[in-house]
């Protein structure tokens, strides 16, 4: 019924990159589905240069609470870039939803149709000032939504919560044969044979990879075991090479350790290794919803994940996986798993049921077009519509 009552009206999407990150992996699956419904859905990236990438970095760490300072100077660019992007993106349409901070400014520049800031970051502890300022932006839409409850804040329109979700039936999430999944895993030098622990992640200190690693190394001196951590770089993200490089000279090449550098649309790659993991873990410290605690939940895998942002919305305790607030306790979980074979399938299997209620793509897109039906017919009694 909102498919045909939304029936040829456009629906545009704006982000800061095609590849890399949770934001352009809904959005590949999510334009398509919206243009199966007879939604004339486009999708649009903004551009911008290293200068530009480093800002928006800032802002992020700075709204996940990491002292960041943000100059006047900064925040003009930030407005300069976005002012040149609504010059060159075709901004008309019934309903825009603008992706995180980079494009926020967009706002300024507004034409026609319902705007609709989506923020997926964790902005539970943000600094204030740079909330603050960007608060100036969002509060120009006409609606807000955020992934977690927490994480809204008091702006004077509406705002609502959708979590994220995955597509069961892409390249990453559909069932791979043994074979398959045995012949990908082992093109990267990875025995199948021990136990696997597993995080998939981009490059970034709030991903934590040095603590899965050091819970490894805990892990190691009791159980025989192998840890793969693995993820493809954000053209968004310009602090991607060097928490690399950090993670590399941690690992101290330690011939158990695989440390993957996965080109853009790995989905095979990632969906084998999920497949193939003993635990596997989303270690966060701070994570606006962690897509791949869903990811690996329908794949039957029991996930330890940090007890931050979206991560506890899908991880129920003792039941789908652990929530941790440390290395030890991470280290402890994952013994703990990998000695009781029959607890982790039976929490895989509990998993994968929790995602296919709660975090499919098809509750996520029914929830946008009623936030965009809702706009549209504001102030209209049930009677009326």
């Amino acid at each position: 019924m909102l498919g045909e009552r939304l029936h040829k009206k456009s629906f545009l999407h704006i982000n800061s990159t095609r590849e890399g990150g949770g934001v352009a992996e809904i959005l590949q699956r999510l334009i398509p589905v919206l243009e199966e419904l007879g939604i004339q859905a486009r999708w649009e990236v903004i551009e911008g240069d290293t200068q530009f990438f480093d800002i928006t970095k800032k802002i992020h760490n700075a709204l996940q609470g990491n002292p960041e300072h943000i100059t006047p100077e900064m925040w003009e660019y930030h407005r300069e870039v976005n002012r040149k992007n609504a010059e060159k993106i075709n901004l008309d349409a019934d309903a825009i939803l603008v992706h995180d901070p980079q494009p926020s400014a967009l706002i300024e520049f507004k034409k026609t149709g319902s705007w609709i800031w989506r923020c997926h970051i964790d902005v539970s502890n943000p600094v204030k000032e740079v909330c603050d300022y960007l608060t100036r932006y969002c509060e120009k839409y006409d609606a807000a939504i955020f992934s977690v409850a927490k994480f809204a804040r008091a702006l004077p329109i509406d705002e609502f919560i959708v979590s994220p979700s995955i597509d069961p039936i892409s390249e990453k999430n559909r069932d791979l044969s043994e074979e398959e999944i045995r012949k990908t895993v082992q093109k990267f030098g990875i025995s199948i044979d021990r136990p696997m622990i597993l995080q998939v992640s981009r490059f970034d200190r709030f991903k934590d990879p040095i603590g899965v690693m050091k819970a490894y190394r805990i892990v190691k001196k009791y159980n025989d075991c192998i840890l793969v951590l693995a993820g493809s770089p954000a053209a968004d993200d310009p602090e991607g090479e060097t928490v690399l490089n950090e993670v590399r000279e941690y690992a101290a090449n330690d011939p158990d350790i695989h440390i993957l550098l996965l080109p853009p649309f790995s989905d095979k790659d990632i969906n084998a290794l999920q497949r193939s993991a003993t635990v596997v873990m989303q270690k966060s410290l701070k994570e606006g919803f962690g897509l791949t605690v869903s990811e690996a939940m329908w794949k039957g895998k029991p996930v330890i994940g940090g007890n931050v942002g979206g991560i506890p919305l899908q991880i129920m305790h003792g039941v789908t996986g652990f929530l941790v607030h440390s290395v030890e306790g991470a280290a402890f979980r994952i013994r703990q798993i990998m000695n009781n074979p029959e607890m982790a399938k039976r929490m895989g299997q509990q998993g994968k049921e929790y995602v296919r209620k709660n975090f499919l793509i098809t509750r996520q897109i029914k929830e946008y077009l009623l936030i965009w039906f809702a706009l549209e017919n504001s102030g209209k009694t049930v009677f009326e519509l």
